[in-house]
């Protein structure tokens, strides 16, 4: 990929933290190809990452050996239609939310598609993102892939594309369902006596060592919950509490809901 030239099909946020973390990686400026209808969006990429982004498409992205869709999803079909005699022969990369891969075979004419999940903290380098590519993409493509997200966090493959619903629902609306419940604690604080900036730094410590205890141990969640929940403890009667409640199975319906309307989109952007 050191050599290749990217084309960017939208300059956001999602974007710009890959082409950063390229820029990070080495890559020169002048392998990336930037399609930004916006001004301000040019404007800060050329701030930023010393990025010229274009206004609209021209024979430039011929150049791409990988062209990365960022655009919103609604506008995907008509982002497209201009491009495709430009960019047909080049890998597809798609970092938007609900478009399916028959789409983009459509709208681009190539075979060779790979949609992607990501998720908010991957603008930060702490993301995942859920990864299915087309049987016509080849295994060096997928190793291009994985290192041109690679800045962004940790990649998952999924052998079925319907499974991107789930990850888009476990994963990509994840960093929501975690925020909600900080919302949840700072609230509980405030009603405790602390101030809300208080209550937002333990919790969000709270969480970020929890999880990160998580990944660092063999063990399961269910038994380091358990190993800090003592009978009779302040931490028991926490957890006997949100079980009188079912918070564990609203959980479940919540990432249901979210995985059902993941499928309803794709059929409506299909």
């Amino acid at each position: 990929m050191s050599s290749q030239v990217i084309a960017f099909i939208g300059g956001g946020n999602m974007a710009s933290a890959v082409i950063g973390g390229l820029l990070r990686a080495g890559l020169a400026a002048a392998q990336l190809r930037v399609v930004e209808p916006h001004a301000p969006q040019r404007d800060k990429l050329l701030a930023e990452f010393g990025v010229r982004a274009l206004a609209a498409g021209d024979a430039s992205l011929g150049d791409a050996g990988t062209v990365v869709w960022a655009v919103k999803p609604q506008l995907f079909v008509e982002a497209a239609a201009p491009l495709r005699a430009w960019v047909g022969s080049a890998l597809q990369l798609s970092v938007m939310a609900g478009i399916p891969s028959d789409s983009l075979v459509r709208a681009t004419g190539s075979e060779r598609v790979v949609r992607s999940m990501p998720n908010t903290p991957a603008l930060i380098g702490q993301g995942i993102a859920g990864l299915y590519a087309r049987p016509a993409v080849s295994a060096e493509e997928r190793t291009t892939v994985e290192r041109l997200l690679a800045p962004t966090g940790q990649t998952l493959w999924v052998e079925r594309e319907a499974d991107l619903d789930a990850v888009t629902a476990l994963s990509g609306s994840g960093p929501a369902y975690f925020f909600f419940f900080v919302e949840a604690m700072m609230a509980a604080a405030v009603e405790m006596g602390l101030t809300a900036e208080q209550g937002r730094r333990l919790a969000l410590a709270t969480c970020a060592g929890a999880a990160a205890l998580g990944l660092a141990s063999d063990e399961s969640p269910t038994t380091l919950r358990e190993r800090v929940t003592s009978k009779g403890g302040t931490t028991h009667a926490a957890i006997t509490s949100m079980q009188a409640d079912a918070v564990d199975a609203a959980i479940r319906r919540a990432v249901l809901a979210a995985q059902q309307r993941a499928a309803e989109l794709g059929r409506e952007f299909g």
